[in-house]
Parts: C-alpha cells; sequence; structure tokens
C-alpha cells in the first residue's frame, strides 16, 4: 500500500512539474529543464512528501536538508559532499539572479548556515525544512526565506 501511495504520488508529481516546467514560467527558460538539470529538479519534486529525519539520505529512511541534495545529485551521477556546509563551500556561488534549475539555495540562521535547497526556477525551491516536516516546494519571495538566504551556489556544469 505505501509502495503504491508513493507511485501514485511520483506520478502526480510528475505531471506537476510537467506543468510547471512545460507551461513556461517566466523567469524559468526552456534550456534548464532539460538534461542534467531537468532530471535533478524532477527527482527532487517527486521526492516531496518523504518525511525529515536528521542526517537522512535515503527517500524510504527519509532526508534531512543537505541529504536530499546529495540523494537527488548522487542519483543523477553527481558525486557531491553530504553536509550542507561541504555543499556550500564546494558550491560555485552566483547571484541570484543568476540561478538555474538544479542550483542550490544556502541559508543562515544567526549565525550558522542552517539549510540548503534545490531551486527549481520561478522563485521557488525544493526541501526538507525540519523535524516533524516532509519535503516540499517553497518560494524564495516567503518573508522568512528572503532574509535568511546568503548564498546561491553551482555545483553543476
Amino acid at each position: 500500500m505505501r509502495a503504491m501511495r508513493r507511485s501514485i504520488a511520483a506520478g502526480l508529481l510528475g505531471v506537476l512539474a510537467t506543468a510547471l516546467f512545460g507551461a513556461g514560467c517566466a523567469g524559468t527558460p526552456s534550456r534548464e529543464l532539460s538534461g542534467l538539470r531537468g532530471s535533478i529538479a524532477e527527482l527532487a519534486l517527486s521526492m516531496v512528501g518523504v518525511r525529515y529525519r536528521y542526517g537522512g539520505t535515503d527517500p524510504s529512511d527519509g532526508f534531512d536538508c543537505s541529504g536530499l541534495v546529495y540523494y537527488t545529485y548522487a542519483s543523477n551521477g553527481l558525486a557531491v559532499p553530504r553536509t550542507s556546509q561541504e555543499q556550500f563551500s564546494a558550491a560555485r556561488k552566483i547571484p541570484l539572479e543568476e540561478a538555474l534549475v538544479g542550483d542550490l539555495l544556502f541559508f543562515q540562521d544567526q549565525e550558522t548556515l542552517s539549510h540548503v535547497g534545490i531551486y527549481l526556477g520561478d522563485g521557488r525551491f525544493v526541501h526538507a525544512p525540519s523535524s516533524g516536516d516532509a519535503v516540499r516546494v517553497a518560494s524564495i519571495d516567503a518573508p522568512y526565506y528572503q532574509q535568511h538566504l546568503v548564498a546561491v551556489g553551482r555545483l553543476l556544469p
């Protein structure tokens, strides 16, 4: 039953991703949606609803924020560091205006880097927010994320 629900959810998310990306959303050029970047975005979107688990790197057990990045990139054949700190250090920093689908958004709470998400284009990103929650899509325009965004990073070619 759980596998069937996950399969149905993944199918619905695939339709949603196709609708969002195929509709030509402003700020989301179609060239971003094909190839590796599109695969990363689609896989990340298919994880929406997977529960949060600190240290998690697998959809069957749950994800933390950097575990979602790690899993999504690794599933697409890319070796990336495991933790958000290491991902931040490895990423080439770019302005938000240059962010492409699959780039990483890094957030800081007080003085410590505390969170990472995968950019989907059009001001949206997918992330594993916190304990008791599940992977979901959020908007960079939300006040909390605007105030805490510290960098956009690129690990992709």
